[in-house]
């Protein structure tokens, strides 16, 4: 059994799905695909459910009632891969903004330079952003700005969502205490890691912007990542039991 899983949440992705499976499957490096659905009424589960005949033990899938958000989709996904003693977990998007490809180096970052937490980063070796328009890359550029000088962390790319974690990072969080539920729950991830004082390393990667299906941001997203910081560093600081339970 591959080492590897990557944890792929998914709702509406039924143009991507299929085409990202085939190609992360057609890695040199092996690795394992959950892909964790949200009630999607576009058949994306449907996809994948059909696709497991074909890779029956390298694909799996989670169905959940609703949507429930990302960051609790990634946390069902991390909680699966535990279960299965997978040693490195993988979040990914489904819509190829992250290269597959680059999941072996985010993977050698770990296996072989021995960091506990590689992330695939836009930002560590100056913008590497494509297809998005100037507004959007500001606004993500300088968020990662913000949550850098609020949390303290040496990291470049705070709010990405290509990350690989040693199994170990896992099972030290409390991922039960995980408080956001969107993109703010990358943050706080990177940030309890941080805290635990993992070996936390950025990869350069290229993200590109989806060109199938819509994208899921929104201004609640946006307003948890920048308010949900300000809380978070704040019981840091202050010592709030249900937030120092790392």
């Amino acid at each position: 059994m591959p080492n590897g899983l990557v944890v792929i949440p998914t709702y509406n992705e039924i143009e991507n799905i299929e085409r990202l499976i085939r190609n992360v499957f057609s890695l040199q490096r092996e690795f394992d695909i959950l892909v964790v659905d949200d009630n999607s009424p576009d058949g994306t589960a449907e996809a994948v459910t059909s696709l497991i005949k074909e890779y029956p033990k390298r694909l799996s899938i989670l169905r959940r009632e609703g949507k429930q958000g990302l960051g609790t989709a990634y946390i069902a996904g991390f909680k699966w891969a535990l279960q299965c003693d997978y040693d490195y977990i993988f979040e990914m998007d489904a819509d190829f903004s992250h290269n597959p490809n680059d999941l072996i180096r985010l993977y050698n970052a770990c296996q072989r330079e021995n960091f506990d937490v590689a992330i695939g980063s836009r930002y560590v070796k100056g913008v590497n952003v494509v297809n998005w328009p100037m507004s959007r890359v500001m606004m993500s550029w300088l968020a990662s700005k913000y949550v850098r000088f609020i949390t303290g962390m040496d990291i470049y790319d705070t709010t990405a969502g290509f990350v690989c974690y040693k199994k170990t990072v896992l099972q030290k969080i409390n991922l039960d205490k995980i408080q956001f539920v969107g993109y703010a729950f990358q943050i706080e991830m990177k940030f309890k890691a941080y805290l635990a004082k993992f070996r936390i390393t950025e990869v350069p990667v290229v993200f590109t912007d989806r060109t199938r299906g819509e994208s899921k941001m929104s201004s609640g997203i946006i307003s948890e990542a920048i308010f949900g910081v300000i809380k978070m560093k704040f019981k840091s600081l202050f010592g709030s039991k249900d937030f120092n339970e790392i």
